[in-house]
């Protein structure tokens, strides 16, 4: 892994996916150490019917502990935090979550372009953002985002990927940091801020 100082001074990881993006989180988080020094933060497509589904299965998985996202939750490193079905995600200056019932951003509810632009606007180079498979374009702007902050870019490698149109469109458009696969994803989490 190439050495930056970004690297060493994340204090949140934003993950953002679609279809077949369950399975890859699913590769990656139950092998994350519980003592990580960063928030991890995802965003995923839901249905409106799936309440805590995913919030539950990753609780069981996961060795690092789930905080359920209410409005106004205090963002803290060393817990995952997963937007909830039907509301945007938005991150504010005091370092907490607040979430959104505004109109829906590329068909869905939460978007991972406005949990990323927010973020963004907020870490700036403190934050990683992770893209992974989907099919839609969601996504591509907000890793942009992440991009001009000076943040740093990941993309799941696309011949990984179960749906390979989300990171194809991010990687034409954005020129991400790191293309890596699944494994690859979980090996830079592990590397983040170590010595």
């Amino acid at each position: 892994m190439e050495e930056n100082k970004r690297i060493k001074d994340c204090k949140v990881v934003i993950i953002g996916g679609s279809a077949g993006s369950l399975q890859a989180l699913l590769q990656i988080l139950p092998f994350i150490e519980n003592a990580v020094s960063f928030a991890i933060v995802i965003v995923v497509h839901r249905k409106n019917s799936d309440e805590q589904t995913l919030e539950d299965l990753i609780a069981l998985k996961s060795k690092i502990k789930v905080k359920e996202v209410e409005d106004k939750v205090s963002l803290k490193p060393g817990f995952i935090y997963i937007a909830p079905s039907n509301y945007h995600l938005l991150f504010e200056k005091e370092e907490t979550l607040s979430l959104d019932t505004s109109e829906k951003i590329n068909y869905s509810r939460p978007s991972i372009d406005v949990a990323f632009e927010s973020a963004a606007e907020i870490y700036g180079s403190h934050l990683i953002g992770i893209l992974l498979s989907g099919s839609n374009s969601d996504g591509t702007v907000g890793m942009k985002a992440v991009k001009e902050a000076g943040g740093i870019t990941v993309v799941q490698n696309p011949l990984s990927a179960e749906m390979s149109f989300m990171p194809n469109n991010a990687i034409l458009h954005v020129a991400p940091d790191f293309i890596l696969k699944t494994e690859e994803i979980l090996e830079f989490i592990k590397e983040i801020n170590q010595d």
